[in-house]
């Protein structure tokens, strides 16, 4: 497995991590089975997918107690990145930057990980009531008393705009300016995908640019480029994909041509490769400081994910990816 380095600290990770959300959090509810989701992260990190990302808010809580029971065999093969700043209500989600509130939080996590430190501790949400500076000021407290090991913040994007991309991130970016100048960032994620690659215009080259690690979200397109969702199969209610606007079967339908270009790419590699292995490849192929990271509670899928690490694409095949219609879909 290719490592790759987060933030100045030169902290190691493999290429691709895994995404743990999907275990119990905005996917399938039905098909969320702990025990199969177990074996998935063992696999990975067998595989050299280290970075387990994870949030306080997915379950909320019992994502992070299902890899507390990885962790509390095999912590010296993971890398934990784990987040706080939001709370899970009855149908609502808020945002909660109190410092007070940060402390306890991560000693929280640390008890349901079943570790003594957290590799990359991460901002999910600003709160709107406090200055991000109290907020990362807390955060940065955390670092000092061992912890955690470096920071990082997940991006925020409005859904106007997203097909051009102009101004995406801006809110994100003045974030990033300020707490820059309480501790250091070592990490920005954000989605990233050859369906949404609005990330390339500003955010990514500004992490580059400082050395800052990109953690590139959702590569996958939410499963779409995997190749493997039927469209007009429908979701489950419960499931992110039933509200979200690209996966009506009218859009779906409308996308397929995105994943017939990496099916073509895919086949110049071998039989064996699929379309996701190239949506992770391309992803990989954006920049040394991005890590991609596809959800999945399956072993199938982590193993073959992880393998994307290894190909890679030609001049040609990138030119080929870029040169494939944009994804529709209305984000409003």
């Amino acid at each position: 497995m290719e490592r790759r380095t987060i933030g100045t600290g030169a902290l190691s990770v493999g290429a691709v991590g895994l995404g743990c959300m999907p275990m119990s959090w905005a996917y399938s509810g039905s098909r969320q089975r702990g025990e199969e989701s177990l074996r998935a992260v063992h696999r990975a990190l067998d595989l050299g997918s280290d970075l387990l990302d994870t949030a306080d808010m997915y379950g909320p809580f019992t994502n992070e107690l299902l890899l507390g029971r990885v962790l509390r065999e095999r912590r010296a093969d993971a890398f934990v990145s784990t987040k706080a700043g939001l709370l899970v209500g009855d149908q609502h989600i808020v945002a909660n930057g109190r410092p007070g509130y940060v402390r306890r939080a991560c000693d929280a996590s640390l008890r349901r990980l079943q570790t003594d430190v957290i590799d990359l501790y991460q901002l999910h949400r600003a709160d709107p009531e406090v200055p991000v500076e109290e907020t990362w000021g807390a955060m940065a407290d955390l670092v000092r008393a061992g912890k955690v090991r470096a920071l990082g913040l997940c991006a925020v994007g409005a859904r106007g705009g997203r097909r051009s991309g102009n101004g995406l991130y801006d809110g994100t970016l003045r974030q990033l300016k300020r707490v820059q100048q309480v501790f250091p960032v070592s990490a920005v994620q954000a989605e990233l995908s050859v369906w949404s690659p609005e990330a390339l215009t500003a955010l990514l080259p500004w992490c580059a640019e400082r050395g800052i690690g990109f953690l590139a979200a959702m590569p996958l397109g939410n499963g779409f480029l995997t190749g493997t969702l039927t469209p007009g199969e429908g979701f489950e209610p419960d499931d992110l994909r039933a509200r979200h606007p690209r996966f009506t079967a009218e859009m779906m339908a409308a996308n397929q041509p995105l994943v017939a270009g990496l099916r073509r790419v895919a086949r110049r590699h071998g039989e064996d490769v699929t379309p996701a292995q190239v949506a992770l490849a391309w992803v990989l192929a954006q920049g040394p400081q991005v890590v991609a990271l596809p959800g999945t509670k399956r072993e199938r899928w982590a193993q073959e994910n992880a393998a994307a690490a290894a190909l890679r694409l030609t001049p040609e095949d990138l030119a080929a990816v870029a040169a494939l219609p944009p994804a529709l879909g209305s984000w409003d």
